[in-house]
């Protein structure tokens, strides 16, 4: 299985810092809310079936009824607003060609001070200069047939409109503009959806680029843009309640077998036989929404090796604590955590071996899984070699771990699940699971590194003294005596005295070492959705971005920004070349 190393120096220009500038802290919302939010709105359109377009008094009417029955602050009122419109519209929208489609774009995506663009009487005329993410939306966007506008103002959306070449929206921009856009496009009955922009200020603004890429990509031809990816979550970890697991991998035999379906129960994302199921619905032919009975064996049989990693993982790093709770080896042993962990190994291969699949489809299935599993031990293996005589990395280097001890795990649950849909489903996406996956997994295992940061924190590299992504920034950073010899070290598995966590993190905040690792994880979630662009069949492209956006869901909506105009014009443009050109 051939292996592409991709690091910040071969990647894509990484997402701009300000990216993560703070908002006003009077306008937060959390994940919780903006969830509950969206799940009611998706409720409320599926029992009213309001037919757009509506009137702007009345979509604020159902907004506030909403925000009513959520208890809601008054001022999410215009974002329940938004949400509506969107939902109202998404199968319209999906039906719409994308040459048939405007991308409307805010100037204040660009970094200000630093952009070379000059603007003519329709907007901004990008230099693809790679600051900032208006390039690659744009080259997105035209390359899939849009017809792209980077500015702001209803006279432009409604001169567009009249061309009678565009019959479709998407729009990013702050709630004002998209409200005074509203009744042109009201007026004229064209689908429109709109991303609001994340800042309250309009300079150096940021959007969430998932939900962007979501609307650009909408298209019929995807049979699974209706799947509800919560649902199906919930779905599949309903199959590891202890009553599932005895049906699926028959009874337990002795006190072995029961510790290790226990361990297979406890707290865990289970993203990755998630992604399983995810690749065979989007691969599945026969589209009929159905899950095989013996998918549950393959599903299982991938959390099984996941599992059997995490028991061997705490034993290397003599972690004590997982999910809260004992590890498995300090709750019974090393001996037996071992043991637990190879029997679960075995079990995954034996789910994969008694399913009902032809003997390619089996064959396939085994060398797959063997070869991530010789791929997850040669990345755990540079860890502990480095464990021995431990000295400072650089951040390629734990890069580098991160994409042989992380990635596999990825890819070999999207491809046993492009599998289980056929040999040839499978061979025609290869490819792009292996990029995706490996974008994927370095991005989750930065996740990981920063989820550690804070009062909160998830993991404990730091109290492990383990390598971690932030460390070697911070390294790479420290010019000065002091810092250097803190970060030097730690990277030595030694504490220096009077250095605990919360010194630690400062130093990475002092260093900027946590803004440099989330623009890092910024650049490789968009090389994920980027390793998507060339792939045909448009269920499992739609299916995956959207699981990105599903993992990584921790945008907050913090706010709107006040209208910013340019003042530079130079004629050179008109709407109907523009539609034209599209």
């Amino acid at each position: 299985m051939q292996t592409t190393n991709f690091s910040p120096l071969t990647m894509p220009r990484p997402i701009p810092l300000q990216r993560f500038r703070q908002p006003k802290k009077n306008i937060p919302q959390t994940l919780l809310q903006r969830t509950r939010i969206l799940q009611a709105v998706r409720d409320y359109v599926a029992e009213h079936n309001p037919v757009p377009p509506l009137p702007q008094d009345q979509l604020k009417e159902h907004a506030a009824r909403l925000m009513t029955s959520l208890n809601c602050d008054p001022v999410y009122r215009d974002y329940i607003g938004v949400l509506l419109n969107n939902e109202m519209w998404r199968e319209s929208l999906a039906g719409v060609p994308f040459e048939r489609r405007l991308l409307l774009l805010p100037k204040c995506l660009r970094v200000e001070s630093k952009c070379p663009a000059p603007f003519d009487e329709l907007g901004l005329l990008c230099k693809q200069c790679g600051l900032c993410s208006i390039q690659d939306l744009q080259l997105e966007a035209e390359r899939l047939g849009y017809a792209v506008l980077v500015a702001e103002g209803s006279a432009v959306v409604m001169s567009l409109i009249q061309t009678g070449k565009i019959e479709a929206i998407v729009g990013v921009s702050c709630i004002n503009v998209l409200e005074r856009a509203f009744p042109y496009m009201e007026a004229a009955a064209i689908p429109g959806v709109a991303i609001p922009l994340l800042q309250d200020d309009c300079i150096d603004t940021t959007v969430d680029l998932e939900w962007v890429w979501d609307y650009i990509h909408l298209t019929a031809d995807d049979k699974t843009r209706r799947l509800d990816l919560g649902a199906l979550r919930d779905e599949v970890d309903r199959w590891f309640a202890p009553e599932s697991l005895n049906q699926i991998l028959g009874p337990a035999e002795g006190a072995t077998e029961a510790i290790g379906r226990e361990w297979l129960a406890r707290e865990g994302k289970r993203w990755r036989p998630f992604l399983t199921v995810s690749a065979f619905q989007a691969l599945n032919s026969k589209n009929d929404g159905l899950l095989p009975q013996d998918l549950r064996k393959i599903a299982v049989a991938v959390e099984c090796f996941h599992k059997a990693s995490l028991i061997h993982d705490d034993i290397e790093d003599n972690d004590a604590m997982r999910y809260g709770q004992k590890t498995l080896h300090e709750e019974h042993g090393v001996a037996v955590a071992l043991n637990v962990g190879d029997l679960l190994i075995g079990e995954g291969y034996r789910l994969i071996g008694d399913a009902r699949l032809s003997a390619e489809q089996k064959a396939a299935m085994l060398l797959v899984a063997s070869e991530g599993q010789r791929q997850l031990c040669r990345g755990q293996g540079a860890e502990l070699v480095w464990a021995r005589n431990p000295a400072p990395l650089t951040s390629l280097e734990v890069l580098d771990i991160f994409r042989r001890k992380t990635a596999p795990a990825f890819e070999v649950a999207l491809r046993l699940g492009a599998l289980y849909a056929g040999i040839d489903s499978h061979e025609e996406v290869e490819e792009v699971l292996r990029i995706y996956s490996e974008a994927l997994g370095i991005a989750y295992q930065i996740r990981d590194d920063l989820s550690d940061l804070g009062e909160q924190g998830q993991t404990n590299d730091i109290a492990g003294l383990r390598p971690s992504l932030l460390l070697a920034v911070a390294h790479e950073r420290a010019s000065e005596q002091a810092p250097r010899e803190i970060t030097t070290a730690l990277w030595q598995r030694r504490l220096p005295a009077g250095i605990d966590s919360a010194a630690i993190e400062s130093l990475y905040s002092n260093l900027k070492a946590d803004e440099r690792c989330r623009t890092l994880l910024e650049t490789y979630k968009e090389e994920a959705i980027r390793s998507l662009r060339d792939l045909e069949n448009p269920n499992l492209k739609g299916l995956l971005r959207r699981v990105i956006g599903k993992i990584f869901n921790d945008v907050e909506i913090k706010g709107w920004c006040k209208e910013h105009q340019a003042a530079h014009i130079e004629p050179e443009r008109t709407p109907a070349a523009v539609a034209a050109a599209g």
